[in-house]
Protein backbone atom coordinates (compact mmCIF):
# COMPACT_ATOMS: atom_id res chain seq x y z
CA UNK A 1 0.00 0.00 0.00
CA UNK A 2 1.13 3.55 -0.76
CA UNK A 3 1.07 6.41 1.68
CA UNK A 4 -0.24 9.44 -0.21
CA UNK A 5 0.36 12.86 1.33
CA UNK A 6 -0.42 16.45 0.33
CA UNK A 7 2.74 18.50 0.86
CA UNK A 8 3.84 22.10 0.38
CA UNK A 9 7.12 23.81 -0.38
CA UNK A 10 8.53 25.00 2.96
CA UNK A 11 9.50 28.35 1.43
CA UNK A 12 6.50 28.88 -0.85
CA UNK A 13 3.05 27.80 0.32
CA UNK A 14 1.69 28.25 -3.21
CA UNK A 15 3.76 25.30 -4.44
CA UNK A 16 2.28 21.90 -3.65
CA UNK A 17 2.47 18.30 -4.75
CA UNK A 18 1.12 14.86 -3.96
CA UNK A 19 3.86 12.71 -2.46
CA UNK A 20 3.51 8.93 -2.67
CA UNK A 21 5.73 6.52 -0.76
CA UNK A 22 5.49 2.84 0.13
CA UNK A 23 4.02 1.87 3.50
CA UNK A 24 6.55 0.28 5.82
CA UNK A 25 5.96 -2.69 8.09
CA UNK A 26 5.13 -1.72 11.65
CA UNK A 27 7.70 -2.03 14.39
CA UNK A 28 6.80 -3.33 17.83
CA UNK A 29 4.65 -0.82 19.70
CA UNK A 30 3.49 1.04 16.59
CA UNK A 31 -0.01 1.60 15.20
CA UNK A 32 -1.11 2.35 11.63
CA UNK A 33 -3.99 4.80 11.29
CA UNK A 34 -6.23 5.43 8.27
CA UNK A 35 -7.00 9.15 8.24
CA UNK A 36 -10.73 9.34 7.60
CA UNK A 37 -11.21 13.10 7.61
CA UNK A 38 -9.41 16.31 8.53
CA UNK A 39 -10.37 19.95 8.55
CA UNK A 40 -8.77 22.71 6.52
CA UNK A 41 -9.17 26.29 7.77
CA UNK A 42 -7.12 29.48 8.02
CA UNK A 43 -5.65 27.90 11.15
CA UNK A 44 -3.80 25.43 8.92
CA UNK A 45 -2.42 28.29 6.85
CA UNK A 46 -1.03 29.70 10.09
CA UNK A 47 0.62 26.32 10.73
CA UNK A 48 2.17 26.57 7.27
CA UNK A 49 3.24 30.21 7.64
CA UNK A 50 4.99 29.42 10.92
CA UNK A 51 5.85 25.85 9.95
CA UNK A 52 9.62 26.17 10.30
CA UNK A 53 9.78 28.84 13.02
CA UNK A 54 7.38 27.02 15.35
CA UNK A 55 8.20 23.48 14.17
CA UNK A 56 4.76 22.56 12.84
CA UNK A 57 6.56 20.99 9.88
CA UNK A 58 8.43 18.65 12.26
CA UNK A 59 5.41 16.59 13.29
CA UNK A 60 5.16 14.59 10.07
CA UNK A 61 8.53 14.76 8.29
CA UNK A 62 8.94 13.77 4.64
CA UNK A 63 12.17 12.52 2.99
CA UNK A 64 12.76 15.63 0.83
CA UNK A 65 13.65 18.60 3.11
CA UNK A 66 12.21 21.07 0.58
CA UNK A 67 8.70 19.74 1.20
CA UNK A 68 6.58 19.52 4.32
CA UNK A 69 3.22 18.32 5.62
CA UNK A 70 0.96 20.96 7.10
CA UNK A 71 -0.72 19.20 10.04
CA UNK A 72 -4.49 19.15 10.46
CA UNK A 73 -7.03 18.09 13.08
CA UNK A 74 -9.39 15.22 12.40
CA UNK A 75 -10.38 11.59 12.87
CA UNK A 76 -8.66 8.32 12.02
CA UNK A 77 -9.24 4.60 12.44
CA UNK A 78 -6.62 2.11 13.59
CA UNK A 79 -6.16 -0.41 10.77
CA UNK A 80 -3.15 -2.30 12.15
CA UNK A 81 -1.70 -2.45 15.65
CA UNK A 82 1.43 -3.84 17.23
CA UNK A 83 0.69 -2.04 20.48
CA UNK A 84 -1.05 -3.66 23.43
CA UNK A 85 -2.49 -0.27 24.36
CA UNK A 86 -4.49 0.32 21.17
CA UNK A 87 -6.74 -2.12 19.34
CA UNK A 88 -7.45 -2.37 15.64
CA UNK A 89 -10.70 -0.62 14.76
CA UNK A 90 -10.35 2.09 17.41
CA UNK A 91 -11.39 5.59 16.38
CA UNK A 92 -9.05 8.47 17.27
CA UNK A 93 -9.23 12.26 17.24
CA UNK A 94 -6.07 14.30 16.98
CA UNK A 95 -3.31 15.91 14.91
CA UNK A 96 -2.65 14.25 11.53
CA UNK A 97 -0.81 14.89 8.28
CA UNK A 98 -2.91 15.69 5.21
CA UNK A 99 -2.48 12.11 4.06
CA UNK A 100 -4.34 8.84 3.72
CA UNK A 101 -2.50 7.17 6.60
CA UNK A 102 0.23 7.60 9.18
CA UNK A 103 1.98 5.64 11.92
CA UNK A 104 2.03 6.55 15.62
CA UNK A 105 3.67 4.94 18.64
CA UNK A 106 1.35 4.98 21.68
CA UNK A 107 2.89 5.75 25.09
CA UNK A 108 1.32 6.95 28.34
CA UNK A 109 -1.95 5.33 27.28
CA UNK A 110 -5.07 5.47 29.44
CA UNK A 111 -8.80 5.07 28.96
CA UNK A 112 -9.06 8.48 27.28
CA UNK A 113 -6.18 8.24 24.82
CA UNK A 114 -2.42 8.17 24.43
CA UNK A 115 0.62 10.20 23.40
CA UNK A 116 2.65 9.55 20.25
CA UNK A 117 6.08 8.65 21.60
CA UNK A 118 8.05 8.56 18.34
CA UNK A 119 11.53 9.97 18.77
CA UNK A 120 11.06 12.91 16.41
CA UNK A 121 7.97 14.10 18.33
CA UNK A 122 9.36 13.97 21.85
CA UNK A 123 10.69 17.53 21.73
CA UNK A 124 7.46 18.89 20.22
CA UNK A 125 4.63 20.24 22.35
CA UNK A 126 2.60 17.54 24.08
CA UNK A 127 -0.79 19.07 23.26
CA UNK A 128 -0.26 18.18 19.61
CA UNK A 129 1.05 14.70 20.40
CA UNK A 130 -2.04 13.56 22.32
CA UNK A 131 -4.67 11.37 20.65
CA UNK A 132 -8.17 10.93 22.06
CA UNK A 133 -10.13 7.71 21.85
CA UNK A 134 -13.64 8.41 20.61
CA UNK A 135 -16.86 6.38 20.63
CA UNK A 136 -17.29 3.72 17.95
CA UNK A 137 -17.56 4.98 14.37
CA UNK A 138 -21.34 4.78 14.41
CA UNK A 139 -21.83 6.52 17.73
CA UNK A 140 -21.64 10.07 16.42
CA UNK A 141 -22.78 11.42 13.09
CA UNK A 142 -20.41 12.32 10.29
CA UNK A 143 -21.67 15.91 10.54
CA UNK A 144 -20.76 16.12 14.24
CA UNK A 145 -17.28 14.78 13.50
CA UNK A 146 -16.87 17.33 10.73
CA UNK A 147 -17.89 20.21 12.99
CA UNK A 148 -15.57 18.98 15.72
CA UNK A 149 -12.64 18.67 13.29
CA UNK A 150 -13.23 22.22 12.05
CA UNK A 151 -13.96 24.04 15.28
CA UNK A 152 -12.64 22.08 18.27
CA UNK A 153 -8.98 23.20 18.01
CA UNK A 154 -10.06 26.77 17.26
CA UNK A 155 -12.41 26.84 20.24
CA UNK A 156 -9.61 25.61 22.48
CA UNK A 157 -7.34 28.43 21.30
CA UNK A 158 -10.13 31.01 21.62
CA UNK A 159 -11.06 29.89 25.13
CA UNK A 160 -7.43 30.14 26.20
CA UNK A 161 -7.01 33.63 24.69
CA UNK A 162 -10.08 34.85 26.56
CA UNK A 163 -8.84 33.17 29.74
CA UNK A 164 -5.36 34.68 29.40
CA UNK A 165 -6.71 38.20 28.90
CA UNK A 166 -9.04 37.83 31.89
CA UNK A 167 -6.18 36.70 34.14
CA UNK A 168 -4.36 39.91 33.17
CA UNK A 169 -7.45 42.05 33.91
CA UNK A 170 -7.46 42.81 30.19
CA UNK A 171 -4.33 44.92 30.76
CA UNK A 172 -6.62 47.71 31.91
CA UNK A 173 -8.16 48.07 28.45
CA UNK A 174 -11.74 49.15 27.86
CA UNK A 175 -11.87 47.54 24.42
CA UNK A 176 -10.41 44.51 22.67
CA UNK A 177 -9.81 44.94 18.92
CA UNK A 178 -9.65 41.73 16.89
CA UNK A 179 -8.33 41.66 13.32
CA UNK A 180 -9.56 39.17 10.72
CA UNK A 181 -12.85 39.28 12.61
CA UNK A 182 -14.60 36.91 10.19
CA UNK A 183 -12.08 34.11 10.83
CA UNK A 184 -13.36 31.28 12.97
CA UNK A 185 -10.74 31.66 15.69
CA UNK A 186 -11.46 35.39 15.92
CA UNK A 187 -15.23 35.06 16.19
CA UNK A 188 -14.86 32.20 18.67
CA UNK A 189 -12.70 34.50 20.80
CA UNK A 190 -15.21 37.33 20.40
CA UNK A 191 -17.98 34.97 21.50
CA UNK A 192 -16.22 34.05 24.74
CA UNK A 193 -15.34 37.68 25.41
CA UNK A 194 -18.97 38.65 24.80
CA UNK A 195 -20.12 36.25 27.54
CA UNK A 196 -18.43 38.60 30.02
CA UNK A 197 -20.72 41.49 29.14
CA UNK A 198 -21.92 43.29 32.25
CA UNK A 199 -19.14 41.91 34.43
CA UNK A 200 -16.63 44.19 36.14
CA UNK A 201 -13.76 45.23 33.85
CA UNK A 202 -15.36 43.50 30.84
CA UNK A 203 -14.14 45.37 27.73
CA UNK A 204 -16.07 46.10 24.55
CA UNK A 205 -15.27 43.76 21.63
CA UNK A 206 -14.42 45.36 18.28
CA UNK A 207 -13.97 43.42 15.05
CA UNK A 208 -11.76 44.62 12.20
CA UNK A 209 -12.62 43.09 8.83
CA UNK A 210 -12.76 43.74 5.11
CA UNK A 211 -15.72 45.57 3.60
CA UNK A 212 -16.86 42.40 1.82
CA UNK A 213 -17.20 40.56 5.14
CA UNK A 214 -18.63 43.38 7.21
CA UNK A 215 -22.24 42.14 6.96
CA UNK A 216 -21.30 38.60 7.99
CA UNK A 217 -19.33 39.77 11.02
CA UNK A 218 -22.16 42.06 12.12
CA UNK A 219 -24.66 39.21 11.76
CA UNK A 220 -22.77 37.09 14.31
CA UNK A 221 -23.85 39.33 17.16
CA UNK A 222 -20.74 38.72 19.28
CA UNK A 223 -18.98 41.98 18.42
CA UNK A 224 -20.03 45.26 20.03
CA UNK A 225 -18.72 47.10 16.99
CA UNK A 226 -17.54 46.07 13.55
CA UNK A 227 -15.14 48.28 11.59
CA UNK A 228 -13.80 48.11 8.05
CA UNK A 229 -9.98 48.11 7.97
CA UNK A 230 -10.15 51.34 6.01
CA UNK A 231 -12.21 52.97 8.79
CA UNK A 232 -9.81 52.20 11.66
CA UNK A 233 -9.44 55.94 12.30
CA UNK A 234 -13.11 56.05 13.36
CA UNK A 235 -12.13 54.37 16.64
CA UNK A 236 -11.19 56.77 19.44
CA UNK A 237 -7.39 56.77 19.62
CA UNK A 238 -7.22 57.61 23.34
CA UNK A 239 -9.21 54.57 24.49
CA UNK A 240 -7.14 51.95 26.36
CA UNK A 241 -7.02 49.04 23.91
CA UNK A 242 -5.76 45.48 23.55
CA UNK A 243 -5.09 44.35 19.99
CA UNK A 244 -5.49 40.63 19.20
CA UNK A 245 -4.00 40.03 15.78
CA UNK A 246 -5.38 37.03 13.90
CA UNK A 247 -4.35 38.29 10.47
CA UNK A 248 -0.62 38.77 10.92
CA UNK A 249 -0.82 41.56 8.35
CA UNK A 250 2.15 43.84 9.03
CA UNK A 251 0.48 46.90 7.50
CA UNK A 252 -2.69 46.47 9.57
CA UNK A 253 -0.60 45.89 12.69
CA UNK A 254 1.35 49.09 12.08
CA UNK A 255 -1.87 51.02 11.47
CA UNK A 256 -3.33 49.79 14.76
CA UNK A 257 -0.14 50.56 16.72
CA UNK A 258 0.17 53.98 15.14
CA UNK A 259 -3.50 54.85 15.72
CA UNK A 260 -3.58 53.94 19.42
CA UNK A 261 0.08 54.61 20.24
CA UNK A 262 0.67 54.81 24.00
CA UNK A 263 -2.98 53.88 24.62
CA UNK A 264 -2.37 50.41 23.21
CA UNK A 265 -2.08 48.42 26.43
CA UNK A 266 -1.11 45.09 24.88
CA UNK A 267 -0.55 43.64 21.42
CA UNK A 268 -1.23 39.92 21.07
CA UNK A 269 -0.16 38.05 17.93
CA UNK A 270 -2.14 34.86 17.29
CA UNK A 271 -2.47 33.92 13.63
CA UNK A 272 -1.46 34.51 10.05
CA UNK A 273 -4.63 34.53 7.95
CA UNK A 274 -2.99 37.26 5.83
CA UNK A 275 0.12 35.10 5.64
CA UNK A 276 1.70 36.83 2.62
CA UNK A 277 1.74 40.14 4.51
CA UNK A 278 3.51 38.88 7.61
CA UNK A 279 6.19 41.10 9.06
CA UNK A 280 8.15 41.64 12.25
CA UNK A 281 6.90 43.62 15.22
CA UNK A 282 10.03 45.74 15.51
CA UNK A 283 9.95 49.53 15.40
CA UNK A 284 6.23 49.88 16.11
CA UNK A 285 4.70 52.58 18.31
CA UNK A 286 3.35 51.23 21.57
CA UNK A 287 4.09 47.80 23.06
CA UNK A 288 5.95 45.15 21.13
CA UNK A 289 3.62 42.37 19.88
CA UNK A 290 3.76 39.20 21.97
CA UNK A 291 3.08 35.82 20.38
CA UNK A 292 0.24 33.88 21.99
CA UNK A 293 1.02 30.16 22.10
CA UNK A 294 -2.09 28.28 23.18
CA UNK A 295 -0.26 25.16 24.47
CA UNK A 296 1.68 27.33 26.93
CA UNK A 297 -1.54 28.75 28.41
CA UNK A 298 -3.01 25.24 28.46
CA UNK A 299 0.01 24.04 30.43
CA UNK A 300 -0.45 26.89 32.93
CA UNK A 301 -4.13 26.08 33.39
CA UNK A 302 -3.45 22.36 33.66
CA UNK A 303 -1.19 23.18 36.59
CA UNK A 304 -3.92 25.39 38.11
CA UNK A 305 -6.97 23.22 37.48
CA UNK A 306 -5.60 19.78 36.71
CA UNK A 307 -6.16 17.99 33.37
CA UNK A 308 -9.76 17.13 34.21
CA UNK A 309 -10.52 20.67 35.35
CA UNK A 310 -9.24 22.15 32.10
CA UNK A 311 -11.08 19.50 30.06
CA UNK A 312 -14.35 20.23 31.87
CA UNK A 313 -14.05 23.96 31.19
CA UNK A 314 -13.26 23.34 27.53
CA UNK A 315 -16.28 21.05 27.26
CA UNK A 316 -18.50 23.76 28.73
CA UNK A 317 -17.05 26.32 26.33
CA UNK A 318 -17.67 23.99 23.39
CA UNK A 319 -21.29 23.39 24.38
CA UNK A 320 -21.93 27.13 24.80
CA UNK A 321 -20.54 27.96 21.38
CA UNK A 322 -22.36 25.10 19.64
CA UNK A 323 -25.70 26.50 20.78
CA UNK A 324 -25.18 29.57 18.57
CA UNK A 325 -23.07 28.04 15.78
CA UNK A 326 -25.76 25.52 14.91
CA UNK A 327 -28.83 27.75 15.25
CA UNK A 328 -31.14 26.82 12.33
CA UNK A 329 -32.18 30.35 11.37
CA UNK A 330 -28.67 31.70 10.96
CA UNK A 331 -25.90 29.08 11.31
CA UNK A 332 -22.36 30.36 11.70
CA UNK A 333 -20.85 27.37 9.92
CA UNK A 334 -21.51 25.59 6.64
CA UNK A 335 -19.62 22.30 6.23
CA UNK A 336 -18.20 21.57 2.77
CA UNK A 337 -16.74 18.10 2.25
CA UNK A 338 -14.28 16.85 -0.36
CA UNK A 339 -12.50 13.63 -1.18
CA UNK A 340 -9.42 12.85 -3.26
CA UNK A 341 -6.28 14.66 -4.34
CA UNK A 342 -8.06 17.15 -6.61
CA UNK A 343 -10.53 18.10 -3.87
CA UNK A 344 -7.74 18.64 -1.34
CA UNK A 345 -5.81 20.81 -3.81
CA UNK A 346 -8.91 22.88 -4.66
CA UNK A 347 -9.80 23.38 -0.99
CA UNK A 348 -6.25 24.32 -0.06
CA UNK A 349 -6.09 26.94 -2.83
CA UNK A 350 -9.43 28.41 -1.75
CA UNK A 351 -8.37 28.72 1.90
CA UNK A 352 -4.83 29.90 1.07
CA UNK A 353 -6.16 32.70 -1.15
CA UNK A 354 -9.00 33.62 1.21
CA UNK A 355 -11.67 32.85 -1.39
CA UNK A 356 -14.06 30.88 0.82
CA UNK A 357 -17.08 32.58 2.32
CA UNK A 358 -16.38 33.09 6.03
CA UNK A 359 -19.07 30.61 7.12
CA UNK A 360 -17.54 27.77 5.05
CA UNK A 361 -15.67 25.03 6.89
CA UNK A 362 -13.77 22.45 4.84
CA UNK A 363 -13.52 18.75 5.74
CA UNK A 364 -11.41 16.51 3.51
CA UNK A 365 -10.15 13.00 2.85
CA UNK A 366 -7.06 12.38 0.74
Amino acid sequence: MLTSAFVVNRENLHETQRLNSPSHALEAGQVRCRIDLFSLTANNITYGAFGSAMRYFDFFPVPDPHWACIPAWGFATVTESRSEAVAEGERLYGFWPMANETVVEPVRADALGFTDGQTHRRELHGVYNRYTRTASAGAQSAHNEAVQAILKPLVTTSFLIDDFLETQDFFGATQIVLSSASSKTAWSTAFFLSLRKGAALAPAVVGLTSSSRLAFVESLGCYDQTVDYAALSSLKPDQPTVYVDFSGDAQVRRSVHTHFGEHLAYSCSVGGTHWESLGSGQGLPGPRPVLFFAPAQAKTRTADWGPQGLAARLDSAWEALMKVVAQPASPWLSVVQGQGAAAVEEAYRAVLQGKDAPAVGRVLTV
